[in-house]
């Protein structure tokens, strides 16, 4: 299994811009085959840190995801949204389990 987590970052002035191109990215991504789970979250204290957290069955359905369309259309918002200092961190992780 692969794991992503990390942040991005935008102007909190754009957060409410951003949110629908946020949601067409999460429901297309969640919807693709190998998608375990993929989420945007809201950092409470950081205005306009977005946190990430994506989970793959595997590298294919990484590759897969890195081609679609969606995540063309998404890189291609981020000037306009103002998102930066993407800082992205790909792990390769076992089966998890409940603590």
């Amino acid at each position: 299994m692969l794991l992503i987590v990390g942040t991005i970052s935008l102007p909190p002035e754009n957060v409410r811009l951003a949110e629908p191109a946020m949601r067409a990215m999460i429901e297309a991504s969640r919807a693709e085959p190998g998608c375990l789970a993929y989420s945007y979250a809201m950092d409470v204290v950081q205005p306009g840190l977005i946190h990430v957290l994506e989970r793959w069955a595997d590298q294919a359905a990484l590759e897969q995801h890195f081609a679609s369309p969606h995540i063309r259309t998404w890189r291609e918002a981020w000037p306009q949204l103002g998102i930066t200092n993407r800082n992205l961190v790909l792990y390769e992780v076992g089966h998890g389990r409940p603590t």
